[in-house]
C-alpha cells in the first residue's frame, strides 16, 4: 500500500470505514472537545482502560455484566442522567477534569475500567476498528503520538475527526492538523493529500492561540455556556500535559507507551 497521509473531517466519513479495508492503516481519532482529551487523561490518571460504547444502552449492559466499571459519558455535553439511561446516574460526564481525583476520592478511577459514550467520539473510534491500528489523539499527549508514529514506521495514517453532530468540528481539524504538522516532514507531497494539507494550513492560523479558536467553535461556545465546563477548553487545549500513547487494544483504550 502506497504512503498516505490523509485526514477524515466530518461523520460521513468515518461512518464509511467500516466497509474499507483499513488492515495496513493507522488511525488517529481526534475528539478534542472532549472524548479523546478525556480518554487520555483517565489512563495518564491511573484507570486501567476506557471502553468505549456508541449508546447509552450499552454502557449500562456492560454495568449489568461487570457491576465493577464505571460508566461516563454524555448527551449535549452533559452528565448522563437516569432518566437518560433508564435508572442509572452514570459516574461521571465527559469532562477530563473529572479524572483527576485523589485515589481516595469517591468514584476514584485508579485501577478501574471506564464505560465511556460520547455523542461523536466513542462512535468515531469504533468506526476504525478493522485498522490495523486505532490511536486516541489530543493536545494532551500530542507529541508522544507523533513520536510513536515514527517509531513503527506508520506509512499509512488516517487522521479521523469525529466531529460533532453530523458535521464536522473545528476543534478536532486543529488537532488534527497539529499531528500532521509533526508527521510532515516524513510524506512527500504526493503522499500527502489534500485533506492533510487542509488541516495543516487552518492549524498554522491558529497554532498561536488554541484557546481563542476553540472558543470560537461550536463545542466550544457550547462549554462556555455552561459554567462548570467552562475550564474543559483551556485544559483541552493544553500541549504535552502527558507523554502517553493510546491504543485501542480488543475493547478498551489502553495505555502503550510512556
Amino acid at each position: 500500500m502506497p504512503a498516505n497521509l490523509e485526514v477524515l473531517f466530518a461523520p460521513a466519513e468515518f461512518a464509511a470505514l467500516p466497509a474499507y479495508d483499513l488492515s495496513e492503516t493507522v488511525c488517529v481519532v481526534f475528539d478534542i472537545l472532549r472524548a479523546t482529551s478525556t480518554i487520555v487523561t483517565a489512563l495518564a490518571n491511573g484507570a486501567a482502560g476506557v471502553i468505549p460504547v456508541a449508546e447509552i444502552a450499552d454502557a449500562v449492559a456492560l454495568r449489568r455484566e461487570r457491576p465493577d466499571v464505571l460508566l461516563a459519558g454524555e448527551r449535549e455535553g452533559l452528565r448522563i442522567r437516569a432518566a437518560m439511561s433508564g435508572g442509572i446516574d452514570f459516574d461521571f460526564g465527559n469532562s477530563p477534569r473529572e479524572c483527576i481525583s485523589p485515589p481516595d476520592a469517591l468514584n476514584s478511577i485508579r485501577g478501574r475500567t471506564i464505560v465511556l459514550t460520547t455523542t461523536n467520539g466513542s462512535r468515531a473510534l469504533r468506526a476504525c476498528i478493522g485498522a490495523k491500528s486505532v490511536l486516541a489523539g489530543s493536545f494532551l499527549n500530542l507529541t508522544a503520538t507523533a513520536e510513536h508514529l515514527k517509531r513503527i514506521g506508520a506509512r499509512n495514517i488516517m487522521l479521523v475527526c469525529s466531529g460533532t453532530g453530523r458535521q464536522a468540528a473545528y476543534e478536532d481539524v486543529l488537532g488534527a492538523g497539529a499531528l500532521a504538522a509533526l508527521l510532515e516532514p516524513l510524506f512527500s507531497l504526493e503522499e500527502t493529500s489534500d485533506s492533510a494539507t487542509i488541516a495543516l494550513r487552518t492549524y498554522s492560523q491558529h497554532r498561536d492561540n488554541l484557546v481563542k479558536a476553540f472558543n470560537e467553535s461550536r463545542n466550544g461556545r457550547r462549554l462556555l455556556a455552561i459554567p462548570e465546563l467552562r475550564d474543559d477548553i483551556a485544559w483541552c487545549a493544553t500541549r504535552d500535559r502527558y507523554s502517553i500513547v493510546v491504543e485501542l487494544r480488543g475493547e478498551a483504550m489502553a495505555t502503550i507507551a510512556g
